[in-house]
């Protein structure tokens, strides 16, 4: 489909270096795009680069610095003149059931999951109001929908991020900018690599395609959303979870 040639566009993945932003970063790339690859591992950056090619620029960030994602945005809006596309994909999670759970571990997770896409996104948007032009994908999660026992932080922190997609979606709208949030469920990444055996057979147990998705199968619905066939979507929570939740 040529509404999915991105070729001259410039796309800003924040944790890009593996799992679901690696696999968005390839899928942009064979769309014709630049990406500006941001990562706060520098190593995982290089060694992404050397796959990708000279496509994948890497920008060492993490989205938790204000000061620095500003700086980082800044370069990029120099390197390249402009951003087309904001993917919010940075994470993390540690999970522990709420009696359990210190400050420590809810402040990091809320600090990366959601003022980390609240930092990234301010910085970007200024650029994208003045293009009169844009789009961003929230990379959220199943959970921050439904909620998920044992992930008070985590849950709540991907609720915030859909919510700020509809904001955003309310207030650049009239500038052309189009925002959108995508709610996988259990991807094969490196964030569901620790799980056990015994709770990976549950998660299948309880998904319809009795499977987790691969990177890619994400990576294709983010495309999809920042494209001209989804030209009248904003402001929606689009659920890619296997049918885990129907």
């Amino acid at each position: 489909m040529d509404s999915l040639n991105f070729k001259d566009k410039v796309v800003l993945i924040t944790g890009a270096a593996s799992g679901i932003g690696f696999a968005t970063a390839k899928k942009f790339i064979e769309a014709g795009s630049v990406v500006a690859g941001c990562d706060v591992n520098a190593e995982k950056l290089e060694e992404s680069r050397r796959l990708l090619g000279a496509k994948f620029r890497t920008y060492v960030m993490d989205v938790t610095d204000t000061q620095k994602v500003k700086s980082v945005v800044d370069d990029i809006a120099k390197d390249f003149g402009h951003i087309d596309v904001l993917v919010n994909n940075a994470g993390a999670v540690k999970d522990k059931p709420l009696l359990e759970n210190t400050e420590e571990d809810f402040d990091f997770t809320v600090n990366v999951n959601l003022k980390g896409t609240y930092n990234v996104t301010q910085a970007v948007m200024k650029y994208m109001v003045k293009q009169n032009a844009g789009n961003v994908v929230n990379v959220s999660s199943i959970v921050g929908v439904y909620g998920s026992v044992g992930q008070s932080a985590y849950s709540s922190s991907k609720a915030g991020v859909n919510v700020l997609a509809k904001v955003w979606a309310k207030e650049f709208a009239r500038y052309g900018i189009r925002v959108n949030s995508i709610a996988p469920g259990y991807v094969r990444t490196p964030l569901t690599a620790n799980l056990s055996k015994e709770k990976i057979d549950e998660i299948k147990s309880k998904t319809a395609l009795g499977r987790f998705a691969e990177p890619v199968e994400i990576a294709n619905v983010i495309i999809f959303l920042a494209s001209d066939e989804a030209s009248y979507l904003t402001g929606q929570i689009i659920g890619v979870d296997g049918g885990m939740i129907m």
